[in-house]
């Protein structure tokens, strides 16, 4: 596990392993972002020819080493592009980017030390948090050693006041985000409801959090009928986990329900091959949650948090749940399932309706929830859905805040009759192909209490990157809506 620390030493004279640099573009050609304070002497003002040379240009995330000969105690210099020069203060998002990428090229080195641009805590913060984001690796089930170890400790240089708060801050926060993607990463066959529900019980404990897990017999005994129809075709019963982070000067609480389905075979209404293999990360919604909630309780924000994680695994057998099958949901209502591959919405409105019993100040529900996300937002950007406007455009800001990208979408009130039902109060599909995404987040909010405000995310692209690395973040899970989530829970805070 990679560790940080700061450091106030001066850059030419920091002695480890690599010192990464941040370098600007501009029409004169490279130029030395602050940060690299006497390094070009301490190479012979030859550090711009050098890049120049090197075809290096300081666009954005790029890359370029080269060896220092001895004129500094590192071996090495990793200069890293920042992009254009700002006029005012950096975007963390830009340090955040740029120390991920930096890291990432450093696999197999023991250390790194980061002289980027960090006059206060917060591009400290920006700067650590990149580096142990981007420092990730998933190497579990490797054995023949092919993946070069990430950076063992990342080194901050700054002089900032509160440079040591935010560095633990970003530690508190990296590790959440790893364990997240650690958990979207397990194989299914590593990570059931049941082993899930262990997993969450354990950190949660550690975290100081209360725990609740509700077994298959516990579920159909108080009514969570969608939890139970979504996992009664698996050999592998569902649960259902309540995480609670209380604070004794608390104003406000928030409640999480995330969708944590271990695997997605589609059920009975199977998927199509190429559509199954990364199926394991159809619970990122629930291990968001589970992260931010941990993230909260040991930071000790000053909220109330309660997280629900919503487990199953969704396979076809005998005992599947059957297209046509009507359900008996926890807050009373039916539900006629038209397809059990539209299974992520029936697990989340027994979550739905079980937070609002705690009366939270709001409810926000994240979720891989469906395809057509991906077709109108890419894999990089979730939707936001609401019944309050005012919480829809918060957790977008909070979100873009936080490096996520995030878009506020509209609840159009037509798409409602799609779901109309002639044997029960409301199906799970609109049958008609388009608006699938908003037509899935109007099925949800039928099942949220008036008066309650309420947000949905969906995230199925953003949560597991099947292309390259890029910045800070790693194919395969990638922890996506944890910081968000955190993030929402300290403005609340506030």
């Amino acid at each position: 596990m990679t560790t940080v620390r700061v450091n106030a030493s001066a850059t030419v004279s920091i002695e480890t392993s690599a010192l990464v640099i941040g370098i600007h573009a501009s029409p004169d050609g490279p130029q030395t972002a602050p940060g690299a304070d006497g390094l070009d002497q301490a190479l012979g003002g030859q550090l711009a020819a050098t890049l120049t040379a090197m075809g290096f240009t300081g666009k954005a995330e790029e890359i370029a080493k080269f060896p220092t000969f001895g004129a500094l105690p590192a071996p090495i210099v990793v200069a890293v592009g920042l992009g254009d020069a700002p006029e005012g203060d950096y975007k963390a998002e830009t340090l955040r980017r740029a120390a991920g990428a930096a890291v990432r090229s450093l696999a197999g080195t023991p250390d790194a030390t980061f002289a980027l641009p960090a006059p206060s805590a917060t591009e400290v913060e920006a700067i650590a948090l990149g580096a142990l984001l981007g420092a990730y690796g998933f190497s579990r089930y490797q054995t023949n050693g092919q993946r070069k170890a990430p950076v063992g400790e990342v080194v901050v240089l700054t002089e900032a006041e509160g440079a040591e708060a935010a560095a633990h801050r970003a530690a508190t926060l990296a590790e959440a985000v790893n364990l997240v993607r650690d958990l979207v990463n397990t194989p299914p066959s590593d990570l059931w409801p049941a082993k899930l529900a262990e997993i969450a019980e354990e950190a949660a404990g550690k975290a100081g959090l209360s725990v609740d897990i509700l077994d298959e017999i516990a579920l159909k005994d108080a009514g969570y009928g969608g939890i139970v129809g979504v996992g009664q075709g698996s050999t592998n019963p569902p649960r259902l986990v309540r995480v609670a982070y209380a604070h004794p000067e608390a104003g406000k609480t928030i409640a999480y329900v995330g969708k944590g389905i271990t695997f997605d075979s589609g059920g009975l209404s199977l998927k199509p091959a190429a559509s199954m293999d990364w199926m394991k990360s159809d619970m990122g919604g629930a291990g968001a949650v589970l992260g931010a909630v941990l993230a909260v309780a040991r930071l000790g924000l000053k909220v109330n948090v309660i997280g629900y994680l919503c487990l199953a695994e969704n396979m076809p057998s005998g005992t599947a749940q059957r297209p046509s099958d009507v359900l008996h949901t926890y807050s009373g209502k039916t539900v006629e399932v038209l397809d059990t591959d539209a299974e992520g919405r029936l697990v989340l409105i027994d979550g739905i309706a079980r937070a609002a019993e705690d009366a939270p100040d709001l409810i926000i529900d994240v979720a891989t929830l469906t395809g057509s996300q991906i077709i109108a937002l890419g894999w990089r950007t979730c939707a936001v859905m609401s019944n309050d406007d005012d919480l829809r455009e918060e957790i977008v800001e909070v979100a873009q805040a936080q490096g996520e990208g995030a878009w506020g979408m509209p609840l159009p009130e037509e798409l409602r009759k799609g779901l109309d039902s002639p044997i029960a109060d409301i199906a799970n599909l609109n049958p008609e192909r388009w608006g699938g995404m908003l037509a899935a987040g109007i099925f949800l909010r039928e099942f949220v209490p008036d008066g309650v405000p309420w947000a949905h995310v969906d995230m199925a692209g953003p949560a597991f990157n099947k292309g390259e690395p890029h910045g800070y973040t790693p194919k395969g899970g990638t922890g996506a809506l944890t910081r968000t989530l955190f993030g929402i829970a300290e403005r609340y805070a506030r």
